[in-house]
């Protein structure tokens, strides 16, 4: 071969390889990285969400039922008490002698009565005396009941089960009648009590499963039911009121706290689903990117229910459908992808 032929050979294998590498070159830069998902099939449900401040099913102010100084404290401020249990006690002993006095009244007028009533049977006296003597014994027999009854009053009692939430009292504190002394607070169960939009009165129902967030506890969910829904709408805020009952047996929650709440209205099983972060949303209509080979191509798709990352398909998807979830901005119609996390 001639040194020309030599030369023309290896310009024309050099060019060819430049070429080679060059188209090479260009369907790896032209390859855009992306992230997928496949639509999948699961059970996917619909909320209304709103914020709300726990309170307490019941709550109960204690007060003092009569006059006396606090002897003893039996609880504090924290502490599970049982309805009827003693929370305090006042000091009775002026009351107690009252009360054996009355009695003693109440005994000498009893036997009064008894013999005055076998006078009168005998007719030895007359019907007014009889009457009267009947007349001192039950007056003072109401007495003596009464007296009682206030001797019993100095047992500070709890007239419902709960949790100790305030004391109003030290020990030697003179304490008035109706004056508070503790608050009481049934935690169990907490309430949620929401104001919705009359427009969603036709989606909520009592028992509905709800689930609560509270700012308070970080990564922690709690369920809950609907207790009760007013069936009236408040004209001046078009909304209706609407009870949730939420059962804590850790005692993390408390009255007070500020919470997320989202009550369940549909459930639908077996729903085709994929990220929510795929679907892109243009002038009301929604389309995603779907992978054929190595190539991505959009389909508009009809949505239904969100649902934490997950938004449901009703239609343009079938099962096992690749979607892109990141990387769409840098996409057009038919674009080589290159995937980067499944």
């Amino acid at each position: 071969m001639s040194l020309i032929g030599a030369l023309a050979v290896l310009n024309y294998s050099c060019s060819s390889e430049t070429q080679s590498k060059d188209v090479e070159d260009k369907d790896s830069t032209a390859a855009i990285p992306v992230e997928m998902a496949s639509a999948q099939r699961g059970t996917i449900s619909a909320y209304y969400s709103t914020t709300a401040t726990l309170e307490a099913e019941e709550e109960a102010m204690v007060v003092a039922k009569v006059r006396g100084v606090v002897q003893q404290l039996n609880v504090e401020e924290g502490d599970f008490i049982e309805k009827g249990d003693i929370m305090a006690r006042l000091e009775d002993e002026q009351l107690e002698i009252e009360a054996t006095r009355a009695k003693a009244t109440m005994d000498r007028l009893y036997n009064d009565y008894q013999r005055n009533k076998e006078l009168f049977e005998r007719k030895l006296i007359s019907a007014e005396q009889y009457e009267n003597s009947k007349f001192e014994y039950e007056s003072q027999k109401a007495e003596y009941e009464l007296t009682k009854l206030k001797l019993e009053y100095t047992q500070i009692k709890a007239p419902i089960s709960g949790v100790v939430s305030q004391r109003m009292v030290k020990v030697g504190n003179m304490v008035n009648t109706d004056q508070e002394a503790f608050k009481i607070t049934d935690f169990d169960p907490l309430l949620a009590v929401l104001h919705v939009p009359e427009h969603e009165m036709n989606k909520l129902r009592k028992n509905q499963t709800s689930v609560i967030q509270v700012d308070a506890i970080k990564g922690e969910t709690f369920t809950g039911k609907v207790l009760r829904i007013s069936p009236v709408v408040n004209p001046e805020t078009g909304t209706f009121k609407v009870t949730i009952a939420i059962k804590d047996e850790s005692g993390k929650l408390k009255p007070g706290m500020f919470g997320r709440v989202r009550i369940v209205y549909d459930t639908r099983e077996n729903a085709l689903m994929i990220p929510k972060e795929a679907v892109m949303n243009e002038d009301g209509a929604s389309s995603v990117y779907v992978l054929n080979d190595k190539l991505v191509f959009r389909r508009a798709i009809e949505t239904g229910y969100v649902n934490g990352s997950n938004i449901e398909v009703l239609t343009g998807l079938q099962d096992g459908d690749s979607v892109v979830t990141i990387g769409q901005s840098s996409l057009q119609d038919s674009a080589l992808v290159q995937i980067v996390s499944y």
